[in-house]
């Protein structure tokens, strides 16, 4: 009977654990509003064959003008710039080599991406652009700085009049904001372990199951659309987390979802 009791208060404790390591805060019903229902186009309204490249201008004028929130990324450059641009390099998109951190802003801007007349534009350029007519979804991207690139993004964001939330594959950028932004909306990026090719396996599985949510406490996560998503992202999710998607390719994953970013075809503005 001992031994019973032993494992059942072990088994107890093992769950309280789990429960404190995902739980998410959930967020009130007027800060999430201006994402719920939302398709948010992924790097902009971007296409396949790149006459219209991802994180530039163009693709964020057209996501604007057609009524879609806006999906984009943020990295620090050498010179400590904000420039909207989502891989670590340079050499998917230009006909350049080596690390974004690696050239200074003035540099950066002097590569043509995709071999059209688009370069990568600033956060601010971005926010001018847009000027508050769409949601932005804005993820920021870890490097050599975290807390400067989270530090300018807030100081940037501070004087813009439109609504925007924050995300990071990095539960400690997340928990900077929620230490000093705790007002504004921010979600854990995070996919099934195995995808999370950068990381060790510790970090895979940490980060793959929401383990790291005790850092960040995220309003929502951006889970990446998989057949069977794992226990404890369900937890975090029963237990209030906004569910978003990323990244869609069909409008049937609207579906038990509060938010999709999608990318390649044409969904409705709002599906709820």
């Amino acid at each position: 009977m001992k031994k019973l009791a032993g494992a059942a208060l072990s088994a107890a404790a093992a769950a309280a654990a789990v429960i404190y390591l995902v739980r998410p805060e959930r967020a009130s019903e007027d800060k999430k509003a201006p994402f719920m229902g939302v398709n948010v186009a992924h790097r902009g309204l971007h296409t396949p064959d790149r006459r219209v490249p991802e994180n530039t201008l163009e693709a964020f004028w057209l996501a604007a003008e057609a009524g879609y929130g806006i999906e984009l990324d943020v990295r620090l450059t050498l010179d400590d710039q904000l420039v909207v641009f989502h891989d670590d390099k340079v050499d998917r998109l230009t006909d350049f080599t080596g690390s974004v951190e690696s050239y200074t802003y003035e540099e950066l801007e002097k590569m043509p991406v995709g071999g059209t007349d688009n370069v990568m534009p600033l956060l601010g350029q971005v926010l001018q652009l847009v000027g508050g007519r769409v949601p932005l979804v804005i993820e920021l991207k870890s490097g050599h700085d975290d807390v400067t690139l989270c530090a300018y993004v807030k100081k940037l964001l501070d004087s813009y009049d439109g609504p925007y939330c924050i995300e990071s594959f990095s539960p400690f950028i997340v928990g900077w904001w929620r230490r000093n932004a705790p007002e504004v909306l921010r979600g854990q990026l995070s996919c099934r372990g195995e995808n999370l090719t950068k990381l060790g396996f510790i970090e895979r599985f940490a980060l793959g199951n929401l383990l790291t949510n005790f850092i960040a406490r995220p309003n929502f996560i951006a889970y990446g659309i998989t057949e069977k998503k794992p226990l404890t992202v369900k937890l975090c999710e029963a237990m209030g987390a906004m569910k978003v998607a990323w990244t869609s390719h069909s409008d049937e994953n609207e579906n038990g979802n509060d938010t999709v970013i999608f990318e390649f075809y044409r969904p409705e503005k709002k599906f709820k």
